[in-house]
């Protein structure tokens, strides 16, 4: 498929060794468009960027690397959408370090949605699972469409969440959009194509290299109103996009867990430095001022309903995980969520031996 005459230059530049985002953004200011930078003189280029670059620049030809876009936007379901388009998201126009290029797959009208950021830990346990598929379907009825990384764990369950609800979802990705990363993820992806959207600023054929996925963090958080967070270690990368939430002006949440658990401390973390303390996805409207007649009738609450009905089979005598895992029906791991969270809700009392016991 042949490029765009409008997209060429931009691509050209892009993909160009040597030219970083930055130095692009610069070269943008002083000359108004890629075409000029393309046209402009190696003496002119040297004021802005070094003279090796500048040379490169001035002797640029078509990329081989052009061949393989062009038969990438051969799918009409991927599209470029560069600094200089109407589409581009308005929201990354406020952050410092807007990419002149996105790589996207699926319905571009979402990257102006009204969006909220969701993550944290890729190995959650089945309770933080569910809360985030439940908060982010929940929010997603409520007119948020979720952002997330399409990383295992809290990540894939806030975009199945948000892709039940009627706002979809979108996975900004730390790879080129022609690889799945992680590839158990990849029936997620080809729902995200289908009903939502992937984006990257990356090239085609970028790997699952380790710095791309910090950077790409500024994207997520970037992109949306807020960052809610749902377990955290305390040095994992949903820190570095809450921070990073932060410090672009976006409201940060977090939902508080077991003081015993290493998955609560990083969002313990959060609520220490100012997080807002998240209960209920309600909390999360009223913080960014969404209207309550946006909440459908069933609202996410943490763990509400599975706790209660947990209570129940409880009872007020003391009883083991193995008795409450056959009463229930649960899984062991559910169970013992369950009861960590009940336990720092100070509704039932830990018992030597194993055993619980129902408070109030």
């Amino acid at each position: 498929m042949a490029l765009d005459a409008d997209l060429e230059p931009w691509l050209r530049l892009s993909l160009l060794p040597g030219l970083g985002d930055e130095s692009f953004r610069r070269l943008l200011v002083a000359f108004g468009s890629p075409d000029r930078i393309l046209g402009a003189a190696h003496h002119e280029l040297s004021k802005i960027v070094p003279a090796k670059v500048a040379r490169a620049i001035a002797g640029a030809s078509a990329p081989d690397s052009l061949e393989r876009v062009g038969a990438w936007l051969a799918d009409p379901a991927n599209l470029i959408i560069t600094l200089g388009d109407a589409r581009y998201p308005q929201a990354l126009l406020q952050i410092p370090d807007p990419p002149p290029v996105l790589y996207v797959k699926g319905n571009p009208a979402l990257l102006n949605a009204p969006a909220l950021a969701i993550v944290g830990s890729r190995n959650a346990t089945p309770q933080g699972v569910a809360l985030a598929e439940s908060f982010a379907s929940t929010l997603s009825a409520a007119g948020l469409t979720i952002v997330s990384g399409l990383a295992l764990g809290i990540d894939a369950a806030a975009h199945r969440g948000g892709l039940a609800g009627v706002s979809r979802s979108i996975a900004v990705v730390g790879t080129g959009l022609d690889i799945v990363y992680p590839a158990r993820n990849r029936a997620l992806a080809h729902a995200l194509a289908e009903n939502g959207a992937l984006m990257s600023e990356f090239p085609l054929g970028t790997g699952a290299l380790a710095g791309n996925f910090p950077r790409r963090n500024r994207l997520i958080s970037g992109i949306a109103r807020g960052c809610l967070v749902i377990e955290a270690a305390p040095q994992s990368g949903s820190l570095i996009t809450a921070r990073l939430a932060n410090e672009q002006g976006r409201e940060v949440f977090a939902v508080p867990g077991s003081v015993h658990s290493p998955l609560s401390k990083g969002c313990h973390l959060l609520i220490k430095q100012g997080a807002k303390l998240v209960e209920s996805a309600q909390d999360v409207l009223e913080e960014l001022n969404m209207p309550a007649s946006a909440m459908p009738s069933a609202t996410a609450t943490v763990g509400e309903a599975p706790s209660a009905a947990l209570l129940e089979h409880l009872g007020f005598d003391a009883c083991d995980v193995d008795t409450l895992i056959l009463r229930s029906g649960l899984t062991s791991d559910a169970v013992s969520a369950l009861l960590t969270q009940l336990e720092i809700e100070g509704r039932i009392a830990a018992l030597p031996g194993g055993r619980y016991q129902r408070l109030r």
